[in-house]
């Protein structure tokens, strides 16, 4: 799908946005806008409260303020980044702070955008877009690609990336990895292994497979730790 493709298929109405802000009239207005846009909303002035509705709602995006007494908004975001569940959501910092040193640390912590009060709602909705629009097509780029543990592999292009960094695996390697993320957190028998990726019979050694997971464990450096093994039986590969 082309960026063109992806940008006439983007529909407001199949996202929900998630609108953390101490101030209610800020959360009113937002509200207010973004659902004559098309977006469905959620909103709180309690930021301890933003992340149980966002674990329950599972916004496409968080409109996310910075100053916000008892929790500010650059401790929530970290605290959105280390939840498996939420740590991909897109964030949008709003902050009446305008240092240079307070945008970098938004973005170091994991934002997206940054838009300083006071804003123009119709710049605020454009960015919204140009975040949502990014998404979808980083979504449309991994169809076909197999995630789990942080790994992306593609079947088609035969490459495997760890945060974007390609890992140079043998096509040993890269069969076995391929079938262990196909079958996600099933355990996977040593013979079963070499059947379907050396096309042994269960005669040959079996510690031909526990020789290539090691080095595949190297190769795959800090992810290494999501291929476990599951002791007298084989090996599975963790999805988290």
């Amino acid at each position: 799908m082309s960026m063109d493709e992806t940008v006439s298929t983007f529909k407001t109405s199949k996202y929900t946005i998630l609108i953390v802000d101490d101030e209610p009239d800020i959360c009113e207005l937002l509200e207010f806008k973004l659902k004559k846009e098309g977006y469905q909303t959620s909103s709180t002035t309690n930021p301890f409260e933003g992340i149980s509705i966002a674990r329950d709602v599972g916004p496409d995006l968080i409109v996310l303020d910075v100053m916000m007494p008892e929790l500010d908004g650059f401790r929530l975001c970290s605290m959105l980044k280390v939840d498996s569940k939420l740590k991909n959501i897109p964030i949008l910092f709003l902050t009446a702070k305008t240092d240079v040193d307070d945008r970098i640390k938004g973005f170091t912590k994991g934002a997206d955008d940054y838009l300083n009060k006071p804003f123009d709602t119709r710049e605020l909705v454009a960015r919204i877009k140009v975040i949502l629009a990014r998404t979808l097509r980083k979504q449309v780029a991994m169809q076909g690609k197999l995630l789990a543990g942080g790994i992306a592999l593609d079947p088609e292009s035969h490459e495997v990336t760890i945060d974007g960094d390609l890992i140079d695996l043998t096509n040993t390697e890269f069969k076995l990895l391929h079938l262990m993320m196909e079958r996600t957190g099933r355990v996977q028998s040593r013979e079963n292994l070499l059947v379907n990726v050396w096309n042994y019979d269960t005669e040959i050694e079996t510690r031909t497979v526990d020789n290539h997971i090691g080095r595949l464990r190297s190769k795959l450096g800090p992810k290494g730790v999501f291929v476990k093994t599951v002791r007298g039986v084989g090996y599975k590969l963790l999805a988290d």
